[in-house]
């Protein structure tokens, strides 16, 4: 395992901001640690820099424990969400300062410099001022000097945080396709959970300091562990009930649940795409709250009579307009039974 967290545990005063959390990662391997602001997220990524000491617990990297090891001798790349650029120096004098905190024969860091801006879309931008690129171009210099020493471990903090979403969703794509390439080991950190999903092999949510899930993207989004994971991937349609057989009783009257599920008081999750809409004298009366375009498919927002409301997902020609009262049910296959 290329990298391994015992225990870690962090401390501001009484509060453990990051509380005896174990996780793995094995070379190759490109994980994103996804959670709200205050999760502890950066402060993982803080630790196995060196950055952060802590309070108990180990850092291990290829087996040997980091106690002790300052932060340039660790082996790993940073890049932050600021980007850090130096402004007094070019494309190139940036990319090569790790080149050259390493003691990199000049030739040989030219090179390498070369070789960097064209892997990452910026082929002879080694005497551009950093001052003159954009934010994406920024973000392409970043990770080209994160990248120069060649770092058993890349780790990246809110790496596209500060780019706008359609500038994001085109790199997120190239960064995975790049890392798939070269064979880099990635730790990313981000709130953004789209990105999270889209670059990573393996996604790992927090809560207060905890891991609260840890899975492939598809595990994840197919089954989140409980009612914050849900939320927090934006599923609106959560609600207490107790599932007797293959039938929950909820606030929205019987819920058929999956085959097999686990009986007695539990916490459902609806899928938007499992809340059928009807004529208004079949299944649960709703209004129509609302509705939000969403690209795909609209989001209608219902009200039943009583009881939370529903967001169900509807393809725009089939969308019902708000203050229609429409019937609605449940399709089985897309309700989960939280742990």
């Amino acid at each position: 395992m290329l990298l391994s967290l015992d225990a870690a545990t962090v401390r501001f005063g009484e509060r453990a901001v990051l509380d005896a959390v174990d996780l793995d990662v094995a070379e190759h391997e490109v994980v994103c640690v996804l959670g709200p602001s205050g999760s502890g997220k950066s402060t993982l990524l803080r630790v196995v820099a060196g950055l952060q000491p802590l309070a108990s617990g180990r850092v291990l990297l290829d087996g040997l424990d980091q106690a002790g090891v300052p932060a340039h001798k660790r082996g790993v790349g940073l890049m932050f969400q600021d980007h850090q650029l130096f402004p007094q120096r070019d494309v190139a004098g940036n990319v090569a300062f790790g080149l050259r905190m390493h003691s990199a024969p000049k030739g040989e860091a030219a090179e390498r410099v070369r070789e960097l801006l064209e892997l990452v879309g910026l082929p002879g931008a080694g005497t551009r001022a950093v001052s003159a690129l954009s934010g994406g171009e920024q973000q392409r210099v970043a990770l080209a000097r994160a990248l120069a020493p060649r770092p058993r471990l890349l780790m990246l903090d809110e790496p596209l945080g500060q780019l706008d979403r359609s500038l994001r969703e085109r790199l997120v794509v190239e960064l995975r396709e790049l890392f798939g390439r070269l064979g880099t080991t990635v730790l990313a950190v981000t709130h953004d959970q789209g990105e999270a999903f889209a670059l990573a092999d393996r996604v790992v949510v927090m809560r207060d300091g905890r891991i609260a899930q840890s899975g492939t993207p598809l595990e994840v989004w197919q089954r989140p562990a409980d009612a914050f994971v849900a939320r927090f991937l934006g599923f609106e349609n959560v609600v207490p009930g107790t599932v007797v057989g293959e039938a929950a009783d909820t606030a929205w009257g019987k819920v058929p649940v999956p085959e097999g599920s686990a009986q007695g008081p539990r916490t459902l999750l609806v899928r938007p795409g499992g809340v059928r809409l009807g004529p208004a004298a079949e299944g649960l009366p709703c209004t129509v709250a609302a509705r939000t375009f969403k690209g795909t498919h609209v989001a209608v927002h219902l009200q039943p009579e009583d009881g939370p409301r529903l967001e169900a997902a509807c393809a725009l020609r089939d969308a019902p307009e708000v203050g229609d009262v429409v019937g609605v049910d449940f399709d089985a296959a897309e309700i989960v039974v939280l742990g």
